[in-house]
């Protein structure tokens, strides 16, 4: 197998559906414009599209605009469906209870899916930002099934430590910390150092 050079940049594969909580992964992505060292993978699913219409004012192509490369649902035959394509990981930003239930069950039926299964079976990292509210003990037996197959359960809980002054502070901590977990650093969200340090805000 080809060994990739050290400066080659390094691959992640974003995924969208259709839960609420479009622009937690818009702002993902516009995190990632600013790394040209992380080449982003984009999947937007159907339901994603219609969701970030509602919530938005972003179009499909705007979002996709932001990716390197993107994919269609349905590509199965996507360089992102092997194991073989080097990645660091997936994220699925916002991730709907029909995912998360595909992905806990391995039902590869599309390339979201697909992709996050590979991230599993090679023990690479695949969080799941879970977008439901309340919960009932389907989804409760969901997320911990994922969980047991090595999947980060993620989901978007803000960080009220922290203060934020708007909705869109609030919403770019909480891409910064999905980053931030998943393996890249970034200053898109305040650590804690201590009741009244000065890192904190």
């Amino acid at each position: 197998m080809p060994v990739k050079p050290p400066d080659a940049p390094q691959r992640l594969i974003v995924a969208m559906t259709g839960a609420s909580g479009q622009i937690l992964g818009v702002r993902l992505l516009q995190l990632l414009q600013a790394r040209p060292d992380i080449e982003t993978h984009l999947i937007l699913s159907r339901a994603a599209r219609i969701t970030l219409a509602q919530e938005t004012d972003f179009t499909p192509a705007q979002v996709e605009a932001m990716a390197r490369e993107v994919y269609r649902p349905g590509d199965i035959a996507a360089a992102i469906a092997s194991g073989s394509f080097p990645v660091m990981g997936m994220v699925v930003v916002p991730c709907s209870i029909k995912t998360l239930s595909a992905i806990a069950h391995s039902y590869a039926s599309d390339l979201i899916t697909r992709a996050a299964d590979v991230q599993l079976k090679e023990g690479r990292p695949l969080l799941l930002a879970v977008r439901e509210t309340p919960l009932h003990l389907g989804h409760l037996r969901l997320m911990t099934q994922a969980a047991e197959l090595g999947a980060i359960l993620f989901p978007p809980v803000p960080a009220f430590y922290a203060r934020p002054a708007s909705l869109d502070e609030m919403v770019t901590h909480l891409a910064g910390r999905i980053l931030a977990r998943i393996g890249i650093a970034n200053d898109a969200y305040p650590t804690w150092s201590g009741p009244g340090a000065s890192s904190l805000g």
